[in-house]
């Protein structure tokens, strides 16, 4: 549904980037409509951005394989005897949540940014276009950092290592999905524009 969502926008953006010109309700002759304009876009913030949530993204990597590793070593852990030692653990699930709630705060940063520079949601049709891909990607990633609270919650709750690992696995893929897509909607804005 996401990619849907995305690849419809994508589709958007690109026609009305290309065709200016839109044929008249009642005449013939094609009317002219809100010209696409070269917007000052706060790049370096958005660059910076960019690495924060590719930084969590590895992060969240790095919380999934220890959490895999954690699963597969649960039933040796239970024979009696059996030690494994003392492993350190970093917490790289929480790194993920800090690091993606540092990316949507630099989002906000980036908005008001642009309102500083004078682009707002309505001010040209590439504006429109960016601010609601950038806020239609921030409420995905919330929504992803909810499942990523809610793995945290089974993790002090104590949950089995295989309910851990199963809820971390589809976060991670979830998150490492919207890393790509925000590359991906980052680098379409900067070409488009």
């Amino acid at each position: 549904m996401v990619t849907v969502t995305f690849a419809v926008f994508t589709a958007t953006f690109v026609l009305r980037r290309w065709f200016e010109d839109w044929p008249g309700v009642d005449s013939s002759a094609p009317v002219r409509v809100a010209h696409w304009t070269h917007l000052q876009l706060p790049v370096g913030l958005l660059f910076f951005n960019t690495f924060l949530l590719l930084l969590s993204s590895a992060a969240m990597e790095m919380a999934r394989r220890q959490v895999t590793k954690r699963a597969a070593l649960a039933p040796v852990e239970r024979i009696p005897g059996v030690s494994l030692g003392r492993e350190r653990n970093l917490p790289w699930l929480p790194a993920t949540i800090v690091l993606g709630c540092a990316f949507v705060s630099g989002q906000v940063l980036a908005w008001h940014q642009m309102g500083a520079r004078g682009i707002y949601l309505s001010t040209t049709p590439n504006a429109t276009f960016v601010y609601l891909a950038t806020i239609l990607h921030a409420i995905h990633v919330g929504a992803g950092l909810l499942a990523l609270l809610s793995a945290a919650v089974l993790a002090l709750a104590k949950a089995t290592w295989d309910s851990r690992r199963i809820v971390v696995d589809v976060t991670a893929w979830y998150w490492h999905f919207m890393a790509a897509l925000w590359v991906y909607l980052f680098a379409l804005v900067a070409l488009m524009n």
